[in-house]
């Protein structure tokens, strides 16, 4: 006999075809009538997730609220997954998503007293390989997914045990059969029932089966109890009880080592989130990262404000409500994403004021000084290496003053005067390298004396940046550049591609092979020529958008670097940045969530995080790294970094009439960083610190306290005290 376990819930989306508020309606509509059908069937249980819920409705209906409370005391209400949201699987930082388990483990232990040991995200678009290692890491051994459906991805089993990688931490997994939700008619529910029976693993003499119709369809009915309760020998040789994941996950735990094992990522779903509206998921890393160092720049403060560590939670619910999956995934009706990235700008903007006003704090405490100060902190956990631009303030005048750059020590450090933001006063900008430990506060100083000549060690040789490591870029002919002794490799091309997809891309697994255009290009003009950077900027067009980039290439760096700008203007199509490999590749290894993933060259769109390093045969590696992109997919000949989509915003198959009020997504301008390197010995973690280098760049300040003004006539020497 098999137990079908009945997990009565409704699937929530706080926010998708509806702004935050309206899911809050939702949210207290659903739980108010889960109470009263709790008040009136002492057998059932319900099952809910997500802090955010719980907290809302302690806010807005605490009556409510404390309903809830009595019956989970009394056992009747089960909290599922225990996390704030159920968030996007694939795109916070890893961070970010200990910080989804965090809020809500504090939340519900606090409320509650109680944290549940399994996960809980069912509607969430693939699951990062890394999850299993940060479930158990916070305590929890199961976890309850949908998506990838089993047309999407074969797996063992409906149960199976699944870890991140050989050797890796196991959680034991749920696969939810058919849908979390069943709508009316009624009939439909034995399909449900049945299909839930299918893929048992041999022994397993239990299953789950999830009713209730999600969002607005308010959850379980007193219609669908007496349905259950007529039916509940309807399938021969299973019974139907009332239960609960944690109920299921018990009756199963004794035969979990004889459980079929999946390893490593569990994909794919939605392939079109990966790369469709990318404002929001732009916002989310930003936020997370800047949230990191308000939290770094606090343990440096010597006066750390009395209400940081409620103003961080606060920001950090902000950040992890925006993670929710539709959110963050792309797939929300347009008006709804201007109140989420409002509540983000919230969180940076908190953050920045902590970093700036903690950093000035700490600079109060050093002496007054007659040279004019700049001061760099490292506010990440990785050392600093790289090259660092500043805007030092002078005093209005017809000219900037020559001046030395000198570190604590006395030694001089080689600059490079570079065109500054404004147009219009005379002011000049900085370009030096530094390297500062993690954590570290360094303060260089202005001496107002003609500086030390530096070498120069890049070159323009016409529409060409050489640099004395090897480093080169060649911009008319055959557009190539040289990277660690690889010889000349061809230089990524734009392609337009066509993309007749819907905002998810659902059923799409590959996006075209053959583009519509490849971008078209001006000829380049210098705008830096050393002696430390030099660098090429080329205007373009595809399609109906313009582009500009712009190549560069360092003194003493191997790599080379790209900025491209893209004045989106497209409908229905796709952006890629193509990278021809031009020798037999062996394997790839793309960053991801809280690490890295070995991955097929199978042409196959997939999820990135920051870089992705491919190794060829005879042992050289290239490696590419991208901060500011979120898909790629890759086959022997070629990368392809997917920079944007312009898919109808909240679209859904086979809805396909184009209303004259319908919104294209990512029109406008986007700006991408991309370094490109090579060498024997290129490992993942060195791209990761180049990729972090973008992300948490040193924090700089200008101190000026003790300083003559520099129109005294004083100000060309001035007396070190």
């Amino acid at each position: 006999m098999i137990t079908i376990h009945l997990v009565l819930q409704s699937h929530i989306d706080p926010v998708w075809l509806w702004p935050w508020p309206s899911g809050l309606d939702m949210a207290l509509g659903t739980c108010r009538t889960a109470c009263d059908l709790l008040d009136r069937h002492p057998d059932l249980v319900f099952t809910r997730g997500e802090g955010w819920i719980y907290h809302a409705i302690e806010q807005t209906e605490p009556s409510l609220f404390e309903r809830i409370r009595a019956h989970v005391v009394a056992g009747r209400w089960e909290i599922a997954g225990g996390w704030w949201l159920q968030p996007d699987c694939n795109f916070p930082g890893a961070e970010g998503l200990r910080k989804q388990i965090e809020l809500g483990r504090a939340y519900f232990l606090d409320k509650f007293g109680q944290f549940p040991r399994y996960a809980y995200n069912v509607d969430s678009f693939g699951h990062a390989a890394t999850l299993p290692d940060l479930l158990r890491a916070a305590g929890q051994n199961a976890y309850v997914m949908m998506r990838p459906q089993e047309h999407e991805k074969d797996l063992p089993g409906r149960l199976f045990r699944w870890r991140s990688r050989e050797g890796g931490a196991e959680v034991t997994t749920f696969r939810i059969a058919k849908q979390y939700s069943v709508r009316p008619p009624l009939g439909d529910q034995l399909d449900h029932l049945q299909a839930s029976l299918r893929d048992l693993p041999p022994g397993i003499a239990h299953t789950m089966c999830f009713i209730g119709a999600g969002d607005h369809g308010g959850g379980v009915t007193e219609q669908t109890i007496a349905w259950l309760r007529a039916h509940a020998h309807v399938i021969e040789g299973a019974r139907l009880v009332f239960s609960s994941p944690s109920h299921f996950f018990a009756a199963v735990e004794s035969r979990t080592p004889d459980l079929p094992l999946a390893t490593g990522e569990l994909q794919s779903h939605a392939v079109g989130c990966y790369s469709v509206y990318r404002p929001i998921k732009v916002a989310v890393r930003a936020a997370e990262h800047r949230l990191h160092q308000a939290d770094l720049m606090r343990r440096l403060d010597p006066r750390p404000a009395a209400d940081f560590a409620r103003g961080l939670t606060h920001a950090w619910r902000q950040v992890c409500f925006a993670h929710f999956h539709d959110t963050l995934g792309g797939t929300c009706i347009p008006s709804a994403y201007p109140q989420v990235e409002n509540q983000l700008g919230e969180a940076i903007a908190w953050a920045d004021e902590g970093i700036h006003f903690g950093l000035r704090r700490r600079l109060a405490q050093l002496p007054d000084d007659r040279s004019q100060r700049l001061v760099a902190a490292n506010l990440s956990d990785r050392p600093f290496r790289g090259w660092i631009e500043f805007e030092p303030w002078f005093e209005i005048s017809v000219s900037v003053p020559e001046f030395a750059l000198v570190d604590e020590e006395g030694r001089e450090m080689p600059y490079q005067r570079i065109e500054p933001e404004a147009l219009c006063i005379i002011g000049m900008r900085l370009l030096f390298r530094a390297e500062l430990a993690s954590a570290d506060v360094r303060t260089l100083r202005l001496e107002y004396r003609p500086p030390a000549p530096v070498t120069p060690g890049v070159r323009v040789e016409g529409t060409q940046i050489v640099s004395e490591k090897g480093a080169r870029v060649r911009l008319d002919g055959a557009r190539s550049m040289t990277l660690g002794g690889l010889g000349d490799v061809p230089l990524p091309g734009i392609h337009l591609l066509a993309d007749a997809s819907d905002t998810w891309s659902h059923g799409v697994a590959h996006y075209p092979e053959k583009p519509l255009e490849m971008a078209a290009w001006q000829t380049a003009e210098v705008i830096e020529e050393g002696p430390l950077r030099a660098v090429l900027h080329q205007q373009g067009s595809i399609g109906k958008s313009a582009l500009r980039a712009e190549w560069r290439v360092y003194d003493g760096d191997p790599f080379v670097e790209m900025l491209l700008e893209v004045d989106w203007r497209e409908q229905h199509k796709l952006l890629k940045l193509v990278w021809p490999l031009m020798r037999p590749v062996t394997e790839r290894f793309d960053g991801i969530l809280g690490g890295e993933l070995s991955r097929p060259f199978d042409g196959q769109e997939v999820c990135l995080r920051d870089r992705t390093l491919v190794r060829l045969e005879g042992g050289a590696t290239l490696g590419v790294v991208c901060p500011d992109v979120f898909a790629l997919d890759a086959t022997p000949q070629r990368l392809r970094f997917t920079l944007l989509r312009a898919a109808l915003m909240a679209q859904h198959d086979p809805f396909r009439r184009i209303v004259p009020r319908a919104r294209i997504a990512d029109q406008g301008r986007h700006l991408f960083r991309f370094r490109f390197l090579a060498g024997a010995s290129l490992q993942g973690a060195a791209l990761d610190d180049h990729a972090l280098a973008f992300h948490q760049p040193p924090v700089l300040a200008d101190l000026t306290r003790g300083m003559p003004p520099l129109m005294d006539k004083g100000w060309r020497n001035p007396e070190r005290k």
